[in-house]
């Protein structure tokens, strides 16, 4: 009987000992953890190691908690999840809220970038006679003015898009007219595309944008842009998207989305000294 009593407060030291300890916070490398921490890793030699895994391996983590943390062997780079999606702790890629559409992950706002994917700078160029002469990657806001950027982002030629150094942040790129079309194909088509696609409204679309419902997310705004001659056009009325893809020598596919119609325009002959704005697809 004894032995049944000792057995038995035993066991009640050892299930009060793990509750508390499961409760406890925790320290390694460490006795003394810090009184806000949780847990505290502490160490001068050796860095902590979260589990490593590609993009593909990473958007197949059922549920994914807010706050969870891997490093990306596809971008390079350590990433924690919001409620936006996945977002980069790197300082070489771009934080902007995902949407997703089908298939595919696209960015939710129009890129908004100084320098290409290596660091180097991509010149901003106000004046029009230098904008026309250009054959090199360049940008600008609409107008010269950096309230339009807030809202709108940048306007870059398609030169820009097309440089070598990639402008689209790593593990992101450019979309291409394909990849365009895709997306108006999930979206019911051309003819149908634009009004899921534009924000509702008035408060930045010219009256009437009347069959607008962005019920894709994309959340698209009439930025304008700027033609090979310099001048800026269309802010309020229409937005254009360059894609990848170039249509001749001189001249490149691209997107377009007008006040008055519900369609996603598809074009192929914006010069590519044009200033459009750009979204961006995951890899």
């Amino acid at each position: 009987m004894k032995k049944i009593k000792q057995t038995k407060l035993f066991l009640f030291v050892f299930l009060l000992l793990a509750t508390v300890s499961a409760y406890a916070q925790v320290g390694i490398g460490t006795a003394t953890p810090a009184a806000s921490a949780q847990l505290d890793v502490t160490s001068t030699t050796k860095g902590f190691l979260p589990p490593r895994m590609t993009t593909a391996q990473r958007d197949a983590i059922s549920g994914p908690a807010s706050g969870l943390v891997i490093f990306n062997t596809t971008t390079n780079s350590l990433e924690i999840k919001n409620s936006s999606g996945w977002i980069s702790l790197s300082t070489s890629f771009v934080v902007l809220p995902t949407i997703v559409i089908g298939t595919q992950q696209w960015m939710r706002e129009n890129l908004d970038v100084l320098t290409y994917r290596n660091g180097d700078i991509i010149p901003q160029v106000t004046d029009a006679i230098a904008w026309a002469a250009l054959t090199t990657g360049a940008w600008c806001y609409y107008n010269n003015d950096v309230a339009n950027g807030a809202i709108y982002g940048k306007l870059y030629n398609w030169y820009a898009v097309n440089d070598s150094r990639g402008l689209a942040p790593a593990g992101w790129h450019i979309p291409t007219d394909a990849e365009w079309t895709t997306l108006s194909t999930l979206l019911g088509g051309e003819s149908v595309a634009g009004d899921k696609m534009k924000t509702t409204g008035t408060t930045r679309w010219t009256t009437p944008n009347a069959g607008a419902t962005n019920e894709s997310g994309f959340a698209g705004l009439p930025g304008g842009g700027r033609y090979s001659a310099g001048t800026f056009s269309s802010v309020g009325s229409l937005g254009y998207w360059w894609s990848a893809t170039e249509s001749n020598s001189t001249d490149a596919w691209s997107r377009y989305l007008d006040y008055n119609s519900g369609s996603l325009y598809r074009y192929d002959y914006f010069y590519k000294k044009n200033g459009f704005s750009v979204r961006c697809l995951r890899d």
